[in-house]
């Protein structure tokens, strides 16, 4: 017990600095979100209310802690400040704290940390307007084939083979449903993102994070119908399993493929 406190407290200030880095960042993911779709810069203009258009100031951006003390509301002109923004900050300080606990500060921290932030950047998008950007799926491919000479948990011919593994199976799937049914099913967002996550966590990943994804659109899709929120011919955004099985994997990879695959 006592080994476990001191290195807690070793290892405190790093998580505090790595936790107030993705609050930082965070904020910024929330500007990527709104700005993305629209496609507008993310990096010129001021921030401003989505609802009165006035721009905010410096104090208005704190994260987690102007939406505290706004109470929720504009300052301007007290709309509703969309629970988004504080989650997204949230969950990005909780990211950068437990990869930097992972990893320390290494190249393999920096990596995950880019990957794991375009994931939750394209989860939300996803949710919020049903499409991934091919500014963040292409370019996170490029990224992961990068990534892997800095990380060293895979090697390249894995990233690569990962990529076009992933792309190809739910090409192939797409295109199969869309011959037999006459319409759409995966879109090529998933595709790609299917590829990105097949760059950043190689071959071996491919086949449980569609597992997993599928698993968990599955049982949701299911909760919806039945609480008829939603109905079998209703749209559900793909990108979010896939984002959260790639997560997972990224963390617990070896204990998932011990229990999906016991025999290999």
């Amino acid at each position: 017990m006592s080994d476990f406190f001191s290195i807690w407290d070793y290892k405190l200030p790093g998580l505090g600095f790595a936790s107030l880095l993705g609050l930082i960042w965070g904020s910024f993911f929330n500007v990527c979100i709104v700005r993305i779709p629209q496609d507008k810069s993310v990096v010129r203009n001021r921030s401003h209310c989505q609802s009165c258009h006035k721009s905010l100031k410096w104090y208005h951006n704190i994260p987690v802690l102007s939406y505290v003390l706004l109470g929720g509301k504009c300052a301007f002109c007290k709309a509703p400040i969309s629970l988004q923004y504080p989650l997204v900050e949230i969950l990005s300080a909780v990211f950068f704290a437990y990869l930097w606990w992972i990893y320390g500060w290494s190249p393999s921290w920096l990596c995950y940390t880019v990957f794991v932030s375009m994931l939750l950047i394209i989860t939300v998008i996803d949710l919020k307007h049903m499409i991934i950007p091919d500014e963040l799926s292409l370019s996170g491919i490029v990224l992961g084939l990068v990534s892997v000479f800095f990380t060293g948990d895979i090697v390249w011919w894995e990233s690569l083979l990962g990529a076009a593994l992933g792309g190809g199976i739910f090409l192939g799937i797409a295109l199969l449903y869309e011959k037999l049914t006459k319409q759409e099913g995966l879109g090529g967002g998933d595709i790609k993102l299917l590829a990105m996550i097949g760059a950043w966590l190689g071959i071996q990943s491919v086949l449980i994070v569609i597992i997993i994804s599928s698993a968990l659109g599955s049982l949701v899709g299911l909760s919806l119908i039945l609480t008829k929120r939603k109905n079998l011919k209703t749209a559900i955004p793909f990108g979010p399993f896939l984002a959260i099985a790639a997560i997972l994997y990224l963390l617990w990879g070896l204990p998932l493929r011990r229990a999906l695959f016991p025999s290999l």
